[in-house]
């Protein structure tokens, strides 16, 4: 598309703002405007992660703002599984993996925006579509409940798929040292967590059970205070004395979820069109959220450079991006299939536990009994070497 467009995006998330970056990168005289409804610097979520392969093309897309995601970002180099009272492994990672807090990468993103003479509405809550009228392109950023895109719900034909487990997203000031995961046995089921430092005083923790352990802990009863309290004891090895911090609903209860896996049948109607959470997710035990969130940016940019019309972009748009969506999807699919099975692999040896976590993406392994599926990792010379977190 030659000429200058004028662009409305509804979301100031990740993949907006991105968006919005690249385009004036490519054209400064195209008109963009982003409507969040949220204020300036609030966020939910704490930490995000990324990888090498992400850090290098976002430093190829821009640079400016690649170079202070870095200096804003802390880094691991491996991963540790500790099994309650069984083992502790440490495993070497074959990439770095990097954390960030959401707070700050929106904080960057948006300041770089702005920089380059993108209009950011804060505080702007955006209901439908009629204030877009002159609009040339409007992009859905609106997260996982667009409001755009459930006005169009017959043509765009999202579903959701429910997880069966039930999870929280924590923070805390235990600053770990490598990705953990903990798995820790009570007597009415297995509780684990996933943490990962994001800044040099905070990291993520995000804790998940089977709804059963949930209420068997007393999880489903209490305040936030109550179920901190309590799974502060269930981990207190790894937090070594630091709280869990959390953000209370507002009646003080704890924000406990199940996690919904959202596709769309199409992600662009006319002139609009959907990225990030509002075209699809995929379930956090990857870590891949944000870095398809500014893929999908990246991939509409280009097309919206390379194609004469706005119906071929947006094709050309959603080709692309669910193409490369298909590998990380599978690989989410698979990972919480494997949380929710986890009785199946959690009493074997600590060893062997620890590989068939580090393989839980594969498509054989739900098929294959563990013992058998850990020697043949074991024949194929993998064993620990192929962790694939976020990939």
């Amino acid at each position: 598309m030659g000429a200058p467009v004028k662009v409305a995006c509804v979301g100031g998330g990740p993949a907006n703002l991105y968006f919005s970056i690249l385009m004036k990168r490519v054209d400064p005289s195209h008109d963009i405007t982003i409507y969040e409804r949220n204020p300036a610097g609030s966020t939910y979520g704490w930490g995000v992660t990324y990888w090498d392969e992400l850090f290098n093309d976002l430093h190829r897309a821009d640079a400016d703002s690649a170079r202070a995601i870095s200096e804003s970002s802390v880094r691991w180099d491996s991963w540790v599984a500790d099994i309650r009272d069984r083992a502790t492994v440490t495993v070497e990672q074959g990439e770095a993996g990097y954390g960030i807090s959401r707070r700050r990468l929106l904080g960057i993103l948006a300041e770089r925006a702005e920089s380059l003479g993108v209009r950011i509405e804060w505080e702007r809550e955006i209901t439908d579509q009629d204030g877009f009228g002159d609009a040339d392109l409007v992009v859905a950023g609106d997260g996982v409940n667009s409001v755009l895109r459930d006005r169009h719900a017959e043509h765009f034909g999202p579903e959701f798929h429910t997880g069966q487990n039930i999870y929280i997203w924590l923070g805390t000031t235990k600053v770990f040292d490598a990705f953990v995961f903990a798995f820790v046995e009570t007597e009415h089921g297995w509780i684990w967590c996933y943490g990962y430092k994001y800044s040099q005083e905070h990291s993520t923790c995000v804790i998940e059970c089977t709804p059963e352990t949930w209420r068997g802990l007393g999880l489903d009863q209490g305040k936030e205070a109550d179920s901190l309290a309590i799974l502060e004891k269930l981990f207190a090895d790894i937090l070594d004395g630091h709280p869990l911090i959390g953000r209370a609903q507002a009646d003080g209860t704890a924000h406990w979820l199940h996690f919904r896996t959202l596709t769309n049948r199409t992600w662009h109607h006319g002139n609009v069109v959907l990225v990030g959470d509002a075209a699809h997710t995929t379930h956090y035990s990857i870590g891949a959220g944000t870095a398809l969130a500014l893929a999908d940016a990246s991939v509409l940019a280009k097309a919206l450079y390379q194609e004469k019309d706005l119906e071929t972009a947006l094709t050309a748009y959603e080709r692309e991006s669910k193409s490369k969506l298909r590998s990380p999807q599978r690989a989410a699919r698979y990972s919480a299939r494997w949380f929710e099975s986890l009785p199946r692999y959690i009493d074997r040896s600590p060893m062997q536990v620890i590989t068939l976590l580090g393989q839980r993406h594969s498509v054989l392994q739900p098929l294959v009994p563990p013992a058998l599926y850990y020697q043949f990792d074991r024949i194929a010379g993998r064993v620990g070497g192929l962790f694939g977190f976020g990939r």
